[in-house]
Formats: structure tokens, sequence, C-alpha cells
């Protein structure tokens, strides 16, 4: 069968994103097809599209991808025909400790992802998709959903009672707030809008800082915990950010290093690490046990992304620069 797909030729950029088709096959032992309906975009799809870390060789971008099961391959017994699904992020890596270096084995980026209309690939590509989302929902989890989940729930078993702070309004860190709430947690959020901080409030936010106006977050932070500082960082900043995260941090807490939003490369405040005793641990997205966690989490307590906008998959480019502009609150998704 045809698909309609979007390819990114060899290097990356605007100027070589183009619409063509691509064959989807019958699905073989193991496999199901997928017919896509939508994309969520992220920062390395950004990456990928927009050429800061183009594709070696031309390729279909998007990691994160929902839809309907059209068929299903010999032995294949979680799927069946008309299930709605959602890709994972490490088609390999199923359970357990971190076993991918790297995004050799990700859609979108080593191999074809997922912005086209249909797809074959092995089921463990996949999981159900929440009961009751729409496929834009759906394809919110991939990437942005998972990443919060582990950071608070796998690596460190958030509790009642527990304080969080959450960087900023992309997906990451809109997840973050919404889990934690519904785990018992308080959460600081910062933002340098206004505007924006007060629909993380309508959220749930129990503090709001804007950073433009208090640079000394961190300290700021502090104050706001009687000087004991939050137990869970979720760090999308990267170099810039890093050290008000590690003085916003209690002592012996646990700073998840996601984001790269201000660089690749930066100065480590050690000492601080050390005698603060703080346990910094990056975090790349997650195991397909861990998605079908959340995955159930959400069909048990009723949690709706937050989307913002909606762009037709031909509007790949112009979605990419509308989270550029970084005017959205929330995830840009993708129509198929």
């Amino acid at each position: 069968m045809t698909s309609r797909a979007i390819i990114v030729q060899t290097g990356g950029g605007y100027d070589k994103v183009q619409v063509g088709i691509r064959l989807a096959d019958a699905p073989q032992a193991g496999e199901i097809s997928v017919r896509l309906h939508a994309n969520s975009l992220n920062y390395h799809d950004f990456a990928v599209v927009s050429g800061m870390w183009g594709p070696t060789a031309p390729r279909i971008p998007m990691a994160d991808g929902a839809g309907v099961v059209t068929a299903v391959g010999a032995g294949v017994s979680e799927f069946a025909v008309g299930d709605s699904v959602v890709s994972t992020f490490f088609p390999d890596w199923l359970d357990g400790q971190p076993l991918v270096e790297g995004f050799a084995t990700v859609p979108g980026d080593g191999i074809d992802g997922y912005a086209r209309e249909q797809v074959t690939a092995r089921a463990t590509s996949f999981t159900h998709a929440p009961k009751g989302y729409s496929h834009a929902e759906a394809a919110t989890l991939t990437t942005a959903g998972l990443t919060a989940w582990r950071a608070l729930m796998a690596d460190d078993s958030l509790k009642p009672g527990d304080s969080v702070l959450v960087q900023g309004t992309g997906g990451v860190s809109i997840f973050a707030l919404q889990f934690a709430k519904l785990a018992g947690a308080t959460v600081i959020a910062t933002s340098s809008s206004d505007e924006k901080l007060e629909r993380l409030k309508a959220l749930g936010a129990d503090h709001l800082i804007n950073y433009r106006t208090t640079p000394a977050w961190g300290e700021k932070v502090r104050q706001l915990t009687g000087n004991r500082g939050v137990d869970h960082v979720i760090e999308v900043g990267g170099p810039a950010t890093l050290e008000q995260s590690m003085i916003a941090a209690r002592i012996g807490g646990h700073v998840s290093l996601i984001g790269i939003l201000t660089g690749v490369a930066g100065n480590l405040p050690l000492v601080q690490a050390l005698v603060r005793q703080i346990r910094l641990q990056g975090v790349l997205v997650g195991s397909r046990a861990q998605q079908q966690a959340m995955v159930r989490a959400i069909d048990g307590n009723g949690l709706r992304p937050v989307v913002d906008k909606t762009f037709d998959l031909e509007q790949i480019v112009e979605a990419f620069r509308y989270q550029e502009s970084n005017q959205h609150f929330g995830k840009i998704c993708l129509s198929i």
C-alpha cells in the first residue's frame, strides 16, 4: 500500500522538507499495520527537521505517532484491528534498566518515523493509547509524557507531600505538573511570561516564579520551601539553568537532566553538587513498560494533555516555526 509521507533530505533544513510517497507492506509475523492520524512536535524532532542534527540519509521524521491498527501479523495477540495505539520512542527498550545510547533506533532519526499515513512495524513499536483520547492527545505521550512520567515516577518514586519544580510551559514541564499534582505533590512553576504563569496556576501550580524578573529563582524556591529546597527538579533548560536548579533542590534532592534549550555544554557547579549531595539523572524518554504504566495511570485518573495548536501534516515546517517562536503553551500537533 502506498502512503503519503513527509521526507527530510540528507542533512535536514526546512528547504529540504518534501511531501513524498512510501510503501507500507502487509504485516509479517510479530508486526502490525497502523493508519496514523497524528504526530506531536518535540525539540528532538525540531533538531532533525531544522538541520541542527540533520539525518545522514533521507528520513521520514517524527518520533510521536498515533493512529488505529488496520492489520495484525501472525502471533500478535496484544492488538486487534480497530485498536487505538501510540508509538514508542525506543522500540528495542522494552523494560528494565536503560539499554540504548543515542538515537540510532529512534523513529524519525535513526530510522523512519511517523510523519506519514501508513506504517507497518513490530508490535512492540506501539502501545495501546489511553481510553477516550483523541489521536492528537495520544501522540503527545511518546516523548513528552513519558519523559515526565519516568523522571517523577520511575527514577524518583514521587510521593504525596513531595515538592517539584518545573521550568517553563513546554510539553514535558506541563505533563510533570499534571503528574505531580495527581500524586499529591506541591508544584513550583517558572516562566518568563506572567500570562503563562496564570495558566500554570489554573492547572494546579501552587507557587509561581517569573524567572525574568527573578533571575535568582533558585533562592526564591528555597524561600518558598522554608529554605529546604524541592525534592525534585524537572531541568529542561540546560547549562544556563542548571546552577539555579541545583540551588533550588534540597540536600540529596533529585535533578532530572532533560533539556538542552540553552545549549549542550557549560560549567558544572561541582562543589554545589558535592556538598549538597544532589542526584543528577540524565533522562532520555523511557521504556515501553514505563509507557504502558503511564497509560494505565491515565486510564485510572482521567488526565488530559494540553494541546496548544494542531497543523495539517503538510504544514510541518510552519508548525516547527511556530514552535521556534515559543508562543505555545503545551504541545503542538500534526493532523494526518
